[in-house]
């Protein structure tokens, strides 16, 4: 944890932490609307790669915020 908070003080202290969080969130909606086609077109054997990707997908929307509001605060 203590690796991703240097990280994201880096990205911090470099002016572009609002490119990196957005780049975060369309790839984050990607994964998202991945995950939500492959659950409304796949079999049913294989639902779990949809969650999957829906998880993941909705973490990186949200991580990249909280990490720098984080790295913020200390």
């Amino acid at each position: 944890m203590e690796e991703a908070l240097e990280a994201a003080e880096v990205v911090a202290d470099s002016e572009l932490e609002g490119a990196v969080v957005w780049l975060f969130r369309i790839l984050g909606a990607l994964m998202v609307l991945a995950g939500l086609g492959l659950w409304l077109t796949g079999t049913m054997s294989l639902l779990w790669v949809p969650a999957g990707l829906i998880v993941v997908g909705l973490v990186l929307a949200v991580a990249p915020q909280v990490l720098l509001l984080l790295a913020e605060l200390q």
